[in-house]
């Protein structure tokens, strides 16, 4: 069906308008991806109290993100944030914002990289570290490192399924990632006089941290998600303290949007048109 010349102005100009309205959201969207990074905190020094712990952008005084009394073993879900140059600062559990930080330390965050930085080493020689966490694996296989938090032992030797991977790591220490094939099986904890086997599922295309940690009666290991699946955005909660997933926005309506506008320009078109024809003699 032909619209008349004036009808067909009204779609064609609608259309384009919420086109062009669709066209920044999406370039800006994609901006956004592309400048995003994303950090997380965590509190992995056994006898160093609770601690209130600040995000702040370089160059603003006002904190962009606070963790109220973060404890031994706490780790927070994974900030997304623009990339650029941050600081961490911690301090004692409800001291003011306004004294003296404990510890600080400067992190530049990258476009589409993930940062965890953590608390490490006893209490008289407690230190930030700043790790960059991997969220590529290679086919078919999990990616695993190892953060000795255990002052109850200091040195441990990690294993999973037969792999080692880390031998004898020094209290506070980090190991490189090493991938690993075993889909699921035992991680061992050795050291003197000690023996800890807890079972862990590494799934293919997962990559993980895992945390050797003081309990009550010797030592565990927690297991936490950086990544899964082959994006490059982190994914999955932690498994312990503070817990959370990565984060996610709403998808935008206005495609949806475009497509009703428009159908209901046709429609009033066509209605338009059928006025326009005779009506029949009787």
């Amino acid at each position: 069906m032909e619209f008349p010349r004036h009808i067909r102005r009204v779609i064609v100009v609608a259309v384009a308008s919420v086109s062009l309205a669709i066209v920044p959201v999406a370039a800006s969207a994609s901006a956004a991806a592309v400048s995003t990074g994303w950090i997380r905190l965590a509190h992995l020094s056994p006898n160093t109290p609770a601690v209130d712990v600040y995000l702040y952008s370089f160059g603003d005084s006002s904190a962009q993100l606070v963790l109220r009394h973060v404890g031994y073993g706490d780790v927070s879900p994974y900030e997304a944030v623009t990339a650029g140059e941050y600081t961490v600062a911690m301090r004692a559990a409800g001291a003011s914002a306004a004294t003296k930080p404990v510890l600080s330390a400067s992190v530049d965050v990258v476009a589409g990289d993930a940062f965890t930085v953590a608390g490490l080493g006893p209490e008289s020689a407690l230190r930030l570290q700043v790790l960059r966490d991997d969220l590529r694996t290679p086919p078919d296989k999990a990616l695993v490192r190892v953060i000795q938090a255990s002052l109850h032992e200091h040195l441990v030797t990690v294993s999973y399924g037969g792999t080692v991977l880390a031998a004898s790591l020094a209290f506070g220490s980090v190991s490189s990632y090493q991938p690993v094939s075993a889909p699921a099986a035992p991680v061992r904890i050795e050291a003197v006089g000690v023996d800890v086997a807890s079972s862990v599922t590494l799934a293919a295309g997962s990559v993980h941290t895992l945390v050797v940690l003081d309990k009550a009666n010797g030592v565990t290991v927690d297991n936490l998600l950086d990544a899964a699946g082959s994006a490059v955005a982190p994914a999955g909660g932690v498994g312990t303290g503070l817990g959370g997933a990565a984060p996610r926005g709403p998808a935008s309506p206005l495609p949806w949007v475009a497509v009703i506008v428009a159908g209901a320009l046709i429609a009033l078109a066509g209605r338009l048109r059928l006025r326009r024809l005779p009506r029949p003699r009787t």
